[in-house]
């Protein structure tokens, strides 16, 4: 449980990262939707400020 707790963040970043992706491959039209992509950048920004956070936390 300590090893997801400390990737939590990477995770976030990749699932943002895989849901622009297959919006982009499947030619949808939430390309061009601006919540969308302002949600999948929060959740990449939320994401880098867990794994910064957390992997500190766990190292000390």
């Amino acid at each position: 449980m300590k090893s997801l707790l400390k990737n939590l963040g990477l995770l976030l970043i990749i699932i943002a990262a895989v849901i622009l992706i297959a919006i982009f491959f499947t030619g949808s039209a939430a390309i061009n939707d601006n919540s969308v992509l302002g949600g999948t950048i929060l959740l990449m920004v939320v994401g880098l400020i867990l794994h910064i956070v957390l992997n500190k936390k766990f190292d000390e």
